[in-house]
């Protein structure tokens, strides 16, 4: 679960104490172009989509402090939170390796509330990486 206070929520654009983004339409109405950066290689069924992309949208403007290139097909984000951070970024990241396998995540405790996500991909995913980069700046800056 994401930690956060009610303004944080709030600013992310988040139903209050969720992890869901609020809409005013439905959710189907989203065209494939309104998801971002989700790979046309995923795998999740499209009604899903979108609650995947709020929860990491959710993740990146609550959590992200940092985001640093380390090379073409890895980034390395540093995350802060309460201490239940950590496991909800590996059930986020877990579950986002069953539908687009060709990511590879490692998730570190630097320190209490403090953590590392590497995401790297393949060569031809590296416009994904670039997407997701650019989202977490996004969402960061929009809270």
């Amino acid at each position: 679960m994401l930690t956060g206070s009610a303004d944080e929520f709030a600013a992310a654009g988040l139903a209050s104490g969720t992890r869901v983004q609020v809409y005013r339409g439905t959710m189907t109405d989203q065209s494939p172009a309104d998801l971002g950066w989700v790979p046309e290689a995923c795998t999740l069924p499209t009604a899903e989509k979108p609650l995947r992309l709020a929860e990491f949208d959710a993740l990146f403007a609550v959590s992200v402090r940092a985001a640093e290139r380390l090379g073409p097909q890895h980034l390395r984000l540093t995350l802060a939170g309460e201490l239940g951070l950590v496991d909800s970024v590996r059930d986020l990241t877990d579950r986002e390796t069953q539908c687009c396998s060709f990511f590879a995540f490692t998730v570190d405790t630097m320190q209490p509330g403090l953590v590392r996500l590497d995401v790297e991909v393949p060569a031809g995913q590296a416009e994904v990486l670039d997407a997701i980069q650019d989202r977490a700046a996004q969402m960061r800056s929009e809270s």
